[in-house]
């Protein structure tokens, strides 16, 4: 059988080899898979659709994951190259990095792969899906309680003696802005942000 692959960046090119019944293995989870070489680079395997709707992948663009299901559990992959718990990284490449490859004569597993919509599930938006925040987690608490713990490296701004403060004018609110100013002023000062 000869397959005539289109590329991303809309080439075709001529396949007649399909490997089959191969195992791909994540975090070791196997799943059967036929390939299809491709002349490319040093990427290892690019899935396509029919691998993809076969296991249930949901590919979530907004967080770049990518999320199998594997019995009650799911295995999550993060394009960032954080490891949690069944994560494992994920590479995610452009259609000009791919045409480079393909120049240096790297071979390549093609597919096509699309985002589905999904009508009435709209995931709220949480902290810890924002990819910097899954490895500094006690960084960035839920709530401020106070004032940041003490640090070993003590600032300060070291003032001109006897300057006097710059002579400005007061700002002028509406006072639905200075209602909301004064409110956001007095949350601070009881949380110990300001005195």
């Amino acid at each position: 059988h000869d397959y005539a692959v289109e590329l991303a960046d809309g080439r075709i090119v001529g396949v007649n080899t399909v490997i089959r019944s191969c195992t791909l293995n994540f975090l070791n989870h196997p799943f059967n898979i036929d390939l299809m070489p491709v002349e490319m680079g040093s990427l290892d395997v690019i899935i396509g659709m029919d691998w993809l709707s076969r296991y249930h992948v949901v590919i979530v663009c907004a967080d770049k994951i990518v999320r199998i299901p594997w019995g009650r559990e799911n295995l999550i992959f993060h394009s960032n190259g954080s490891n949690q718990e069944h994560d494992a990284r994920l590479n995610i490449i452009s259609c000009a990095k791919t045409q480079k490859y393909m120049l240096k004569g790297c071979q390549v597993f093609l597919a096509h792969v699309t985002r589905k919509e999904v009508e009435g599930k709209s995931e709220k938006k949480r902290l810890e899906n924002v990819p910097i925040v899954w490895d500094f987690p006690e960084v960035f608490p839920e709530d401020l309680s106070g004032l940041p713990p003490t640090q070993q490296v003590v600032f300060q701004i070291d003032l001109i003696p006897d300057a006097a403060p710059v002579a400005r004018a007061p700002y002028r609110l509406a006072p639905s802005e200075m209602k909301e100013l004064s409110e956001q002023l007095k949350e601070l000062s009881n949380k110990g942000f300001i005195r």
